[in-house]
């Protein structure tokens, strides 16, 4: 008598799930997969460059962090008119390639003997270009490709790989910048990327040209900022998300000082600690939804910045010899980027989602030029800050200046009547 084979769990979920179906997903969702583990090496090997190689300076590094943000401030505004007016795919696969050859620089002028902190504020800038640019057609490209009322879905997948990523990547990336050094661990993130250009080359997916505008790109502009203003949704997450960013800014500039220079943790630990960071990216996978539906997307982001507000306030608290050992030090650090990670993860994932939802297509590429404007124009000023206050009082007064920037936001935020009494299930203005 013949007998079916019973399925695995995976088979059927992967079978009655619309977006695994889709095939231009899986390729798209492969690339970011690819990118998602390269960006987390070079997250730890950049600063790790100029710190431990190139000896920077609190200041120094506030500027190399403050370039990679300068970028939104000079160009998020006419992108966004760049790309409602052009297909998205060809802009993005141009992007990821100059993002693959400024990589692959730093490596080739380490071996050359030419590699400075100046060369560093010009690779960062250049991802920051590529961010601006690149990131916005990325985001617009993926409404097109799967639609608004698959974006959370989407999220939460793209949320599960990138907790692999940050639990995977800073680890292998810690021991590999300990064999060969910090330059050579970036060389893989400009291969990824180069991977990710052949992943998305031959997509077959929404990405129609668009009709041609009449309008001058001011006009545009004008549009996208008055949309904005008169969305009380979008205008609060603006400002929020502006505030958010200086503080992240202002820690991204002084934590990797702060961790090998105070706490003596070395590039193979600070990758540990990353990695358990990367829990935090997981957590905030499977909590994304729960919270969501229970207390709603705004809620859902609010506990976000109380978590990214806790690790502010706790890691500058952390002393050298924590109960006279360095690896409980470094473990605290660690824990700490536990509960950053997943406040991140808790904030951004629902910022984007409403910010996408209560636009309209074709505004899409401008809102999300104009509101990354809005919100990552002031982040260098934060970087610069937290850099001057390191390096005249200490860095562990910078980071307490961040910390107390952080929960004054959270505090204030959760007052907010746009936040408490956000709607964004109103279908999108046509």
């Amino acid at each position: 008598m013949a007998t079916r084979t019973k399925e695995l769990p995976i088979f059927n979920a992967f079978r009655n799930d619309e977006l695994l179906r889709n095939v231009a997903f899986r390729r798209y969702w492969s690339s970011a997969i690819l990118n998602g583990f390269g960006s987390y090496i070079s997250a730890l090997a950049l600063p790790l460059c100029a710190v431990l190689l190139l000896k920077a300076s609190p200041v120094q590094m506030g500027m190399m962090t403050a370039a990679s943000g300068l970028p939104y401030a000079l160009l998020a505004l006419p992108a966004g008119v760049f790309l409602d007016r052009n297909r998205k795919l060809p802009i993005l696969l141009a992007s990821k390639a100059i993002q693959a050859a400024s990589l692959a620089s730093i490596p080739l002028a380490w071996w050359l003997g030419v590699l400075t902190v100046h060369w560093m504020y010009v690779v960062s800038f250049i991802s920051g270009v590529c961010g601006v640019v690149g990131g916005g057609a990325e985001q617009v490209f993926l409404t097109n490709l799967i639609g608004r009322d698959k974006l959370t879905d989407a999220q939460s997948k793209f949320t599960a790989t990138d907790s692999a990523a940050r639990l995977l990547a800073p680890g292998f990336a810690g021991v590999l910048i300990q064999w060969l050094s910090a330059p050579y661990a970036v060389l893989l993130n400009a291969i990824g990327f180069l991977v990710s250009i052949a992943l998305l080359r031959k997509l077959d997916a929404n990405d129609p040209k668009p009709p041609p505008s009449h309008k001058h790109p001011l006009r545009d502009i004008h549009d996208g900022l008055l949309f904005i203003w008169n969305q009380p949704l979008l205008r609060t997450l603006a400002w929020a998300s502006g505030c958010w960013h200086m503080l992240f800014y202002g820690f991204a500039a002084l934590h990797v000082i702060f961790a090998t220079r105070e706490l003596g943790m070395s590039a193979g630990m600070l990758g540990v600690a990353q990695m358990i960071g990367g829990v935090g990216v997981l957590a905030s996978s499977l909590l994304l939804k729960p919270l969501s539906r229970r207390f709603g997307p705004t809620g859902a982001m609010l506990i976000g910045m109380g978590l990214c507000a806790f690790a502010y306030t706790v890691t500058p608290l952390i002393p050298a010899n924590l109960f006279g050992r360095p690896m409980a030090s470094a473990l605290a650090c660690a824990t700490m980027s536990l509960f950053l990670d997943c406040g991140v993860m808790l904030f951004l994932m629902p910022y984007t989602t409403m910010r996408q939802k209560v636009t309209p297509d074709a505004y899409l590429g401008r809102i999300v030029s104009t509101m990354r404007f809005l919100t990552v124009a002031a982040a260098p000023l934060g970087a610069l800050a937290a850099g001057y206050l390191a390096e005249h009082f200490s860095v562990r007064t910078g980071l307490a200046c961040v910390a107390a920037g952080g929960i004054a936001l959270a505090l204030f935020l959760s007052l907010s009547p746009a936040m408490r009494h956000a709607d964004v299930t109103a279908p999108a203005a046509s």
